[in-house]
């Protein structure tokens, strides 16, 4: 039996940065998918063949799929054949996990679940999430048999298979990547390896279920380490008076070196918070993976300092200044805001100066509620108004900065832009 004629109808819990791409792709190879998010805003955008969120070409398969009729949105679950969980992750504090949203989508679909169907978690999680994940789903379907009391034979299937993709080449990537998939018995990896099959080119790796879950944290915790040299680097070449930058580029002409860029910190849904889960599992043995997220969260600390010393130097006093920030998204040339060391930094200006920030975010109509001080704006706008430019994102609008300052304001670029 072909994989599309096994699944013929797939649900995707979770239509955001990572649930909408896939439920869209799944449904342009002509699979029925009914993709269910809180979000009633949302569901109605993509039921309009429309899409909430920045990603190149989406709006192009989410209209074809959706006119078509293989992409339908809605906030409540339905009966399908399989179930891909893309929520959230979060941690609460003191870095613990947070796998509420997970509990909430598995009780959520537990009541239209039927023997034979597939469950995936793919929200990135720490180990023992896809475990925990089918005695949630157990507890309210005991009708029905898991992997965790009835192994091979059992009704439902269940697996991780963590997504492992670049904001901005999304939907490449979901196609060329390979999948890691971790099935909580041979059957379930099995199943899962099917469904991906439908449409990944890349290769379907078979391991079990920890294994996939701790793969992603590997990559997100190694990618973090990395990034925390560099930012280190910057804080000591700060001090020594070197160009990290130029440093950086000496560096790398070795044949066997590769140092990343420095920046403003790190953000986004995984590598910002993906280490902490290693970290609460594994505490002691956990040492260099903490240290580089120690690293990685003090740098927008070190870029407000930055900031106030321009302006110090500039001898301005509170009430003459005016700041503005560019960039707030994670990453260059997206709109995710989610764990952006921009956001942060952009905060606490605002909360010590009042009524003197603008912000410049391109890919955002709106500003968060926690920035709510300040004032979106547009370059030309911030670039008329700011003695003081702080650049937290490389975003491709602000390339031609230094050619536009006046010989009155002070520049803060902390990733690099102005160097182009």
């Amino acid at each position: 039996m072909q994989a599309s004629q096994q699944f013929k109808t797939i649900s995707v819990i979770g239509l955001g940065y990572i649930g909408l791409p896939t439920a869209a792709v799944f449904a342009s190879r002509g699979v029925k998918v009914i993709g269910v998010d809180v979000n009633a805003r949302a569901v109605d955008t993509i039921n309009r063949g429309e899409i909430h969120i920045v990603e190149p070409d989406l709006d192009i398969v989410v209209r074809a799929v959706v006119t078509d009729g293989a992409l339908r949105a809605t906030t409540v679950a339905e009966p399908a054949d399989a179930f891909l969980v893309a929520v959230p992750t979060p941690f609460k504090e003191g870095f613990e996990p947070d796998l509420s949203y997970i509990e909430s989508a598995a009780r959520g679909i537990a009541p239209v679940l039927k023997k034979g169907d597939l469950v995936i978690l793919e929200s990135t999680s720490p180990v023992g999430a896809t475990e925990r994940m089918a005695e949630w789903l157990g507890e309210a379907r005991p009708d029905l048999s898991f992997p965790q009391n009835a192994g091979e034979a059992s009704d439902i299937r269940v697996a991780h298979c963590p997504e492992r993709v670049l904001p901005g080449h999304v939907l490449r990537e979901l196609v060329s990547n390979d999948r890691v998939i971790g099935g909580m018995t041979p059957a379930c990896s099995a199943a899962a390896a099917a469904l991906y099959k439908i449409f990944v080119e890349g290769e379907c790796v078979i391991t079990t279920a920890r294994t996939a879950e701790m793969c992603k944290l590997t990559e997100n915790s190694f990618r973090d380490t990395n990034i925390a040299f560099a930012n280190e680097l910057s804080l000591i070449c700060d001090q020594l008076d070197i160009d990290v930058r130029e440093l950086i580029a000496l560096a790398n002409r070795h044949p066997r070196v590769n140092i990343l860029q420095p920046g403003a910190g790190v953000g986004g849904h995984c590598i910002a918070v993906d280490p902490w889960f290693i970290v609460h599992s594994n505490p002691e043995q956990a040492k260099l993976i903490r240290t580089a997220r120690e690293v990685n969260d003090f740098k927008p600390k070190w870029v407000i300092g930055k900031v106030e010393e321009a302006m110090a130097q500039a001898r301005m006093t509170g009430a003459d200044v005016r700041i503005a920030c560019l960039g707030l998204a994670f990453k260059p040339d997206i709109d995710d805001l989610r764990e952006s060391p921009a956001v942060d930094i952009a905060h606490e200006l605002s909360s010590r100066y009042a009524g003197q920030v603008s912000l410049v975010e391109p890919n955002i109509e709106a500003l968060p509620a926690q920035l709510a001080e300040a004032r979106l704006v547009a370059l030309d706008t911030a670039l008329a108004e700011a003695n003081v430019i702080a650049v937290l994102v490389a975003h491709k609008e602000f390339r031609d900065l230094r050619s536009r300052l006046k010989p009155h304001q002070r520049l803060v670029d902390v990733v690099g832009i102005s160097r182009a």
